[in-house]
């Protein structure tokens, strides 16, 4: 398949090939026949990306605050290294598709291959949309009209959100393609309209579907005008969907309103507010999210779940069906908003016409179903290597930012000979893929696991899907590499067991759970010095986790295991690690429940018992400032302290001949953790870290999080 990528860093919009994805649970596979360009919002995104930093940083005052934040708990150069890094993964664009249904996902009835539907995929020939972002075609519209429909919900959204009424005077504000469709649905609503913008081309249009026009660019007052149009009484309701960073739009829209009036946000504008406007005549100002409910709810959107009928009548899929409607009926005209059509492989001309002419509408992508019917599930990206004997030869199941950031990069750093990446939806794997240097991307995730070629297969996915991958891994020989957790339950935990134990019996396959912690610099120093103390030691590891809202996936116990089990599970093995010791006993409380906190198991102490005597408490708090530092290590032995401050600064207190031990950039492992498994498998020694603390890690959290949510 191929699809639309803009560069962040450096602006340029481009068509890439990559792996076609396969339906998956509650969505549906569509071969796109046209898409449409959002003017407004594809175009903000085009000139951000060729802007330069300082106009990017300008722009984002409050991203600029989160890296300033980062600076000061992780240093620069690693606050620069993750800023490189996030401009330089490029975005795919586009949100308004129409196509044929190839394929639907089981829990997916209503849709059937041959449907033709409108859905909020990107600009791609094959696109893969949750089922509650889809809807079927009346045979009457075409595709050229259905293209529209996406970006219609969003105008009908803010026309539901300001509720008109027959005969109200509405006032849109900035009649871009957004703007225009809500002027016709105002008119179909049997309202009277004023539309005000700079572009009299677009006033044209508006007056063509029955509104009066007002072009503050000819010196005309719009909030004279409104006030005119509605006969002196004052505006009923303002619907703003311009775009620009005045906040004129606001000001106009209170001061033409009646009192009580309503003033609906649908572009993006400045916000800075007139309290007086607002408060003597008690508007009401509301921000329309997007399509209509369901939108960033994981649960509507990825799961599937539908919101009743009778308690939410209009969803984001209910809404693109009313607006398929209004085009069957005749009452929506698209036809006319069309202003340029180009093929899709000539997409960076459509691209360069929306940076130069700032009248473009409508503009629409058309695709051959051909290229569509060759897309497949790999795709080179490199020609093949010849690979040494004894060299580990690399798959990698999981290009998320983690992956893509950190551990793609180690494993190639530590010489790691990157032949494939599998990935759900096909585009990252070839984004991060081409980066690295993989010779291939695939959405087939069998058949990397089962090539040949291929000795170590690396897995960095959801948490949920671990231990399966791990177990199919082994079976079939390969050398394994999964970032933490190894299992989210202990059914998951024996049946990996086993999987070890039986290619123990035969290919001998080695094992490894990315606790990179344990091979930090300022950690292997830790080991030496406490290796030297005789007697038990004591251990406190705080972690400032950050909060993670409880809808996201890694709070969802069936999914991400929660976050005792996926992130905390680091520090059981840090101290298991630095103990030199079994852990014999385990103690962990989290915070009481309370209305006023969603999640309670993110902010825990965990005490664990060691064989020898040692004895240590893991802070676990997802409740604490950005600002402050994420990890601390403290280790007291024999009337000495160790105190490691986020993976930077590590002082001794009482050490003879050692003090301190700083590092210029973070440095949590990560490289040496690669590099050590690499060179087990090539050098044919044993585990970096022995099989049977990787297991018993992997339980002693698995219990801990049963023992918080048992109180």
């Amino acid at each position: 398949m191929r699809q639309i990528l803009q560069d962040m860093a450096k602006g340029g919009t481009t068509i890439v090939e990559s792996p076609s994805p396969s339906a998956t649970k509650n969505n549906v596979l569509i071969h796109t026949t046209k898409s449409l360009i959002s003017v407004g919002t594809e175009r903000m995104l085009v000139d951000f990306g060729k802007a330069n930093l300082i106009d990017k940083a300008r722009s984002q005052p409050d991203k600029v605050k989160m890296v300033l934040e980062k600076v000061q708990t992780d240093g620069l150069m690693t606050t620069v290294d993750a800023v490189r890094s996030k401009l330089a993964q490029p975005l795919p664009l586009g949100y308004c598709n129409v196509g044929v249904v190839k394929e639907v996902g089981s829990g997916t009835d209503f849709f059937k291959v041959g449907d033709r539907v409108v859905s909020n995929g990107p600009h791609a020939d094959i696109v893969r949309v949750g089922k509650n972002l889809v809807a079927k075609i009346p045979d009457s519209v075409s595709d050229e009209e259905a293209a529209f429909t996406v970006i219609g919900s969003i105008g009908l959204q803010g026309i539901r959100l300001v509720q008109p009424s027959i005969g109200e005077c509405v006032v849109v504000i900035g009649v871009g393609l957004i703007g225009l469709l809500t002027v016709q649905m105002l008119r179909a609503n049997g309202c009277r309209v004023l539309a005000v913008d700079f572009d009299q081309s677009k006033l044209d249009l508006a007056q063509k579907f029955g509104a009066e026009i007002c072009n503050p660019g000819n010196g005309e007052d719009p909030i004279a005008a409104g006030i005119s149009f509605s006969r002196g009484k004052g505006i009923d309701a303002v619907i703003i969907t311009a775009s620009t960073k005045s906040s004129d739009p606001v000001t106009q829209a209170a001061r033409m309103s009646r009192k009580r009036g309503r003033i609906v946000l649908v572009g993006v504008t400045g916000l800075e507010l007139s309290r007086a406007d607002f408060y003597e005549k008690e508007l009401s100002f509301q921000v329309s999210c997007s399509y209509g409910p369901g939108r960033y709810d994981s649960d509507y959107e990825d799961k599937g779940n539908d919101y009743p009928f009778a308690f939410v009548r209009w969803t984001e899929q209910r809404n693109f069906e009313a607006i398929l409607d209004m085009m069957e009926s005749g009452a929506l005209d698209v036809k006319s908003l069309i202003s340029h059509q180009f093929k899709f492989e000539n997409a960076p001309q459509a691209y360069e016409i929306l940076s130069t002419d700032k009248s473009a509408l409508g503009i629409l992508l058309s695709y051959e179903s051909e290229w569509a019917a060759r897309s497949k599930a790999s795709v080179k990206l490199k020609e093949a290597s010849d690979y040494g004997v004894s060299e580990p030869v690399m798959g990698f199941i999981g290009a998320g930012n983690y992956a893509s950031r950190v551990l793609i990069p180690a494993f190639k750093n530590s010489g790691a000979k990157l032949h494939s990446i599998a990935t759900s939806g096909g585009i990252n794997g070839v984004i991060h893929g081409k980066k690295a240097g993989f010779e291939n991307a695939t959405t087939d995730t069998e058949s990397l696991i089962s090539d040949d070629k291929i000795n170590t297969v690396a897995i960095v996915t959801q948490h949920n899907t671990h231990a399966q991958f791990v177990e199919k891994a082994l079976d079939a020989g390969k050398n394994v590499f999964v970032e933490k957790p190894l299992a989210i339950n202990y059914q998951e935990l024996d049946s990996v067991k086993a999987a070890f134990e039986k290619a123990q019996a035969s290919t001998k396959p080695k094992l490894m759970v990315g606790f990179n912690r344990r091979f930090s610099p300022q950690v292997q120093k830790m080991k030496s010095l406490l290796s030297t103390v005789n007697e038990p030691k004591t251990f406190i590891m705080t972690m400032n986790a950050g909060s993670i809202p409880a809808d996201h996936w890694t709070q969802d116990i069936s999914v991400g295991g929660g976050r005792i089990i996926g992130e905390a599970c680091h520090f059981v093995d840090l101290m298991r690690y630095l103990s030199g010791s079994k852990i014999i006993s385990i103690q962990a409380r989290r915070m009481g429940d309370s209305h006023a906190v969603d999640i309670t198991e993110d902010k825990a102490a965990i005490i664990l018992g060691f064989e020898d005597g040692s004895l240590g408490t893991i802070h676990y708090y997802a409740n604490g400032a950005a600002s402050y530092p994420k990890e601390r290590i403290e280790a007291f032995a024999a009337g000495k302290v160790l105190q490691l401050d986020n993976f930077i600064k590590l002082k001794g207190y009482g050490w003879k001949g050692f003090s301190k031990l700083n590092l210029w950039k973070q440095d949590k492992g990560q490289d040496a953790c690669c590099k050590a498994f690499l060179e087990s498998i090539e050098k044919g020694t044993t585990s970096p870290i022995p099989h049977d603390e990787i297991f018993e890690v992997a339980r002693v959290s698995i219990e801990i999080a049963e023992q918080l949510r048992n109180q």
